[in-house]
Protein backbone atom coordinates (compact mmCIF):
# COMPACT_ATOMS: atom_id res chain seq x y z
CA UNK A 1 0.00 0.00 0.00
CA UNK A 2 1.20 3.46 -0.77
CA UNK A 3 -0.13 6.96 -0.60
CA UNK A 4 0.26 8.38 -4.08
CA UNK A 5 -0.80 12.04 -3.89
CA UNK A 6 -3.25 12.62 -6.71
CA UNK A 7 -2.73 9.20 -8.21
CA UNK A 8 -5.68 6.88 -8.49
CA UNK A 9 -5.84 3.27 -7.35
CA UNK A 10 -4.02 1.01 -9.79
CA UNK A 11 -2.61 3.93 -11.80
CA UNK A 12 0.76 3.26 -13.41
CA UNK A 13 3.11 6.04 -12.43
CA UNK A 14 6.84 6.66 -12.58
CA UNK A 15 8.49 4.02 -10.43
CA UNK A 16 5.60 1.54 -10.45
CA UNK A 17 1.90 1.17 -9.71
CA UNK A 18 0.35 3.32 -7.03
CA UNK A 19 -2.26 2.15 -4.55
CA UNK A 20 -4.07 4.90 -2.66
CA UNK A 21 -4.64 4.15 1.02
CA UNK A 22 -7.67 5.75 2.65
CA UNK A 23 -8.02 6.54 6.34
CA UNK A 24 -11.70 5.60 6.06
CA UNK A 25 -12.50 2.09 7.31
CA UNK A 26 -13.47 -0.68 4.96
CA UNK A 27 -17.12 -1.65 5.41
CA UNK A 28 -18.57 -5.14 5.24
CA UNK A 29 -20.52 -7.97 6.82
CA UNK A 30 -18.62 -10.64 8.81
CA UNK A 31 -19.05 -14.19 7.55
CA UNK A 32 -21.97 -15.99 9.14
CA UNK A 33 -23.71 -12.87 10.47
CA UNK A 34 -25.48 -11.60 7.36
CA UNK A 35 -28.62 -13.65 7.81
CA UNK A 36 -30.81 -14.86 10.66
CA UNK A 37 -33.44 -17.59 11.05
CA UNK A 38 -36.17 -17.62 13.70
CA UNK A 39 -37.96 -20.86 14.56
CA UNK A 40 -41.34 -21.69 16.05
CA UNK A 41 -40.98 -23.40 18.45
CA UNK A 42 -37.65 -21.60 19.16
CA UNK A 43 -35.80 -24.76 20.23
CA UNK A 44 -36.53 -26.61 16.99
CA UNK A 45 -34.14 -26.66 14.05
CA UNK A 46 -36.43 -28.48 11.64
CA UNK A 47 -37.09 -26.86 8.28
CA UNK A 48 -40.83 -27.13 8.94
CA UNK A 49 -40.37 -24.97 12.08
CA UNK A 50 -38.80 -22.01 10.27
CA UNK A 51 -40.84 -18.94 11.17
CA UNK A 52 -38.98 -15.91 9.76
CA UNK A 53 -35.74 -15.48 7.83
CA UNK A 54 -33.94 -12.21 7.16
CA UNK A 55 -30.75 -11.04 5.50
CA UNK A 56 -28.62 -7.91 5.40
CA UNK A 57 -27.91 -6.54 1.94
CA UNK A 58 -27.11 -3.33 0.02
CA UNK A 59 -24.50 -2.21 2.56
CA UNK A 60 -23.23 1.29 1.76
CA UNK A 61 -21.23 3.86 3.68
CA UNK A 62 -20.29 7.52 3.78
CA UNK A 63 -17.10 8.75 5.39
CA UNK A 64 -16.12 12.16 6.70
CA UNK A 65 -12.36 12.27 7.25
CA UNK A 66 -11.98 16.05 7.38
CA UNK A 67 -11.61 16.35 11.16
CA UNK A 68 -9.69 14.74 14.02
CA UNK A 69 -12.32 11.97 14.13
CA UNK A 70 -12.98 9.87 11.03
CA UNK A 71 -16.76 9.46 11.02
CA UNK A 72 -18.39 6.68 9.02
CA UNK A 73 -22.11 6.10 8.57
CA UNK A 74 -23.16 2.61 7.48
CA UNK A 75 -26.55 2.01 5.84
CA UNK A 76 -28.09 -1.29 4.81
CA UNK A 77 -31.35 -3.00 3.95
CA UNK A 78 -32.96 -5.93 5.76
CA UNK A 79 -35.11 -8.23 3.63
CA UNK A 80 -37.33 -10.60 5.63
CA UNK A 81 -39.68 -13.43 4.74
CA UNK A 82 -42.12 -15.29 6.96
CA UNK A 83 -43.25 -18.84 6.37
CA UNK A 84 -46.97 -18.17 6.57
CA UNK A 85 -49.00 -15.18 5.44
CA UNK A 86 -51.23 -14.01 8.25
CA UNK A 87 -52.20 -10.92 10.20
CA UNK A 88 -49.99 -7.83 10.24
CA UNK A 89 -46.89 -8.43 12.32
CA UNK A 90 -43.72 -6.67 13.42
CA UNK A 91 -40.47 -8.58 13.91
CA UNK A 92 -37.43 -6.96 15.54
CA UNK A 93 -33.88 -8.10 14.82
CA UNK A 94 -30.81 -7.04 16.82
CA UNK A 95 -27.75 -6.03 14.81
CA UNK A 96 -24.28 -4.76 15.66
CA UNK A 97 -21.87 -2.19 14.33
CA UNK A 98 -18.30 -2.98 15.30
CA UNK A 99 -14.95 -1.35 14.58
CA UNK A 100 -12.11 -3.77 13.96
CA UNK A 101 -8.47 -2.73 14.04
CA UNK A 102 -5.72 -4.68 12.34
CA UNK A 103 -8.11 -7.36 11.17
CA UNK A 104 -8.67 -8.90 14.59
CA UNK A 105 -8.92 -6.42 17.46
CA UNK A 106 -12.41 -5.14 18.33
CA UNK A 107 -12.07 -1.53 19.51
CA UNK A 108 -15.78 -0.61 19.62
CA UNK A 109 -19.15 -2.31 19.32
CA UNK A 110 -22.74 -1.16 19.57
CA UNK A 111 -25.94 -3.17 19.30
CA UNK A 112 -29.09 -1.71 17.76
CA UNK A 113 -32.48 -3.04 16.63
CA UNK A 114 -34.24 -2.91 13.29
CA UNK A 115 -37.93 -3.76 12.95
CA UNK A 116 -39.61 -5.08 9.80
CA UNK A 117 -43.36 -4.79 9.34
CA UNK A 118 -45.32 -7.51 7.55
CA UNK A 119 -48.59 -6.23 6.16
CA UNK A 120 -51.58 -8.48 6.53
CA UNK A 121 -51.42 -11.39 4.12
CA UNK A 122 -47.88 -10.54 2.99
CA UNK A 123 -44.92 -12.94 3.18
CA UNK A 124 -42.18 -10.35 2.59
CA UNK A 125 -41.10 -7.20 4.39
CA UNK A 126 -38.22 -4.76 4.21
CA UNK A 127 -36.57 -2.23 6.52
CA UNK A 128 -33.50 -0.01 6.59
CA UNK A 129 -30.82 -0.04 9.25
CA UNK A 130 -28.03 2.40 10.01
CA UNK A 131 -25.09 2.80 12.34
CA UNK A 132 -21.95 4.82 12.75
CA UNK A 133 -18.33 4.61 13.81
CA UNK A 134 -15.73 7.12 14.93
CA UNK A 135 -12.00 6.47 14.60
CA UNK A 136 -9.23 8.69 15.89
CA UNK A 137 -7.34 10.11 12.92
CA UNK A 138 -3.97 9.62 14.61
CA UNK A 139 -4.65 5.91 15.02
CA UNK A 140 -5.48 5.56 11.31
CA UNK A 141 -2.47 7.57 10.11
CA UNK A 142 0.78 5.91 9.14
CA UNK A 143 3.96 7.23 10.79
CA UNK A 144 6.05 9.49 8.55
CA UNK A 145 8.95 7.01 8.32
CA UNK A 146 6.63 4.19 7.26
CA UNK A 147 4.92 6.39 4.69
CA UNK A 148 8.34 7.40 3.32
CA UNK A 149 9.36 3.75 2.96
CA UNK A 150 6.14 2.91 1.13
CA UNK A 151 6.32 5.93 -1.19
CA UNK A 152 10.03 5.77 -1.93
CA UNK A 153 10.66 5.52 -5.67
CA UNK A 154 12.66 2.48 -6.64
CA UNK A 155 14.65 2.23 -9.84
CA UNK A 156 14.98 -0.97 -11.82
CA UNK A 157 18.31 -2.59 -11.09
CA UNK A 158 18.62 -1.21 -7.59
CA UNK A 159 18.84 -3.81 -4.85
CA UNK A 160 15.95 -2.12 -3.03
CA UNK A 161 13.75 -2.41 -6.13
CA UNK A 162 13.39 -6.14 -5.61
CA UNK A 163 12.23 -5.74 -2.01
CA UNK A 164 8.58 -5.14 -1.21
CA UNK A 165 8.46 -2.76 1.79
CA UNK A 166 5.58 -4.81 3.21
CA UNK A 167 7.95 -7.78 3.44
CA UNK A 168 9.45 -5.97 6.43
CA UNK A 169 7.48 -7.19 9.49
CA UNK A 170 7.70 -3.77 11.15
CA UNK A 171 6.28 -2.00 8.10
CA UNK A 172 3.57 -4.63 7.65
CA UNK A 173 2.56 -4.39 11.31
CA UNK A 174 2.44 -0.60 11.17
CA UNK A 175 0.13 -0.68 8.13
CA UNK A 176 -2.03 -3.33 9.78
CA UNK A 177 -2.27 -1.33 13.01
CA UNK A 178 -3.48 1.74 11.10
CA UNK A 179 -6.11 -0.23 9.15
CA UNK A 180 -9.71 -0.29 10.36
CA UNK A 181 -12.97 -1.96 9.35
CA UNK A 182 -16.56 -0.99 10.19
CA UNK A 183 -18.61 -4.18 10.18
CA UNK A 184 -22.35 -4.76 10.44
CA UNK A 185 -24.19 -8.01 11.09
CA UNK A 186 -27.04 -9.59 13.00
CA UNK A 187 -26.37 -9.99 16.72
CA UNK A 188 -26.77 -13.77 16.80
CA UNK A 189 -26.91 -16.18 19.71
CA UNK A 190 -24.44 -19.06 19.87
CA UNK A 191 -27.16 -21.38 18.59
CA UNK A 192 -27.93 -19.08 15.66
CA UNK A 193 -24.24 -18.81 14.76
CA UNK A 194 -23.96 -22.59 14.88
CA UNK A 195 -27.03 -22.97 12.67
CA UNK A 196 -25.61 -20.56 10.08
CA UNK A 197 -22.30 -22.39 10.05
CA UNK A 198 -23.68 -25.92 9.74
CA UNK A 199 -26.90 -25.73 7.71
Amino acid sequence: MAVGGCSRTGEIAEGGITSVRSACPRVGVPAGTGDITLFDPPASREATAIDVTALITNVTSTCDDAGPQILTTVNFDVYARRATAGPARDVTFPYFITVLRGGSSVVAKRVHNVTVHFDEGQLRAQATGTGGSAIDRNAATLPDDVRERLNRKRKAGDEAAAMDPLADPAIRQSVLSASFEALVGFQLTEEQLKYNATR
